[in-house]
């Protein structure tokens, strides 16, 4: 799907594709939302292949990025000023950060990720409403964003981690059993 290039077309592409997930999740077989996922993962090379074996290490991991979202937005517009990343974290060493994510969660059941993961949905389109469309696609509209747009963290963590999501889930789905 193109990025989304307006505030309107970036509301509607993250509300449709998190719909896509809940609706893919609620068509998973019973037992098939809480089994590990299901297809050969010696040949996927990025590092989200191997962390993410289950449909709820997925939904954290949205959860978790979406929290960061808000975290730096709301700190950076009260004038505390934080990097998006926490403390001890890079964009080189951020995968240590998702698997910090992934542990942390170990325990946390499908129904608590549901949730979880709805509120924060609610909370960054909340957000995310309340600004214009010049402060979500101009650049230098904020110190705190640096050389990119706002926009451009919202669709890091809504639109395009959707996509991501979809595509593990599809995927998952495609390889379960077929039922009549």
């Amino acid at each position: 799907m193109a990025r989304p290039t307006t505030k309107t077309e970036l509301i509607n592409t993250s509300q449709t594709n998190y719909q896509k997930i809940k609706d893919l999740i609620a068509a998973l077989p019973p037992a098939a939302r809480t089994a590990d996922f299901n297809f050969d993962i010696s040949s996927l090379k990025e590092a989200h292949w191997q962390r993410d074996h289950n449909v709820r290490d997925v939904l954290i991991h949205l959860y978790e990025w979406q929290k960061l979202l808000l975290t730096w937005i709301q700190n950076n517009q009260a004038g505390q000023k934080q990097d998006f990343l926490p403390a001890g974290y890079n964009w080189r060493t951020y995968g240590q950060m998702n698997l910090a994510f992934w542990q942390k969660h170990q325990t946390t059941s499908l129904e608590t990720a549901e949730k979880l993961l709805d509120q924060t949905h609610q909370q960054v389109m909340s957000i995310l409403d309340t600004f214009s469309e010049d402060q979500l696609f101009q650049k230098h509209i904020y110190p705190w964003t640096g050389n990119n747009t706002l926009g451009s963290y919202f669709i890091a963590n809504t639109t395009s981690h959707y996509d991501w999501a979809l595509k593990k889930l599809r995927k998952y789905q495609r390889r379960l059993p077929r039922t009549n």
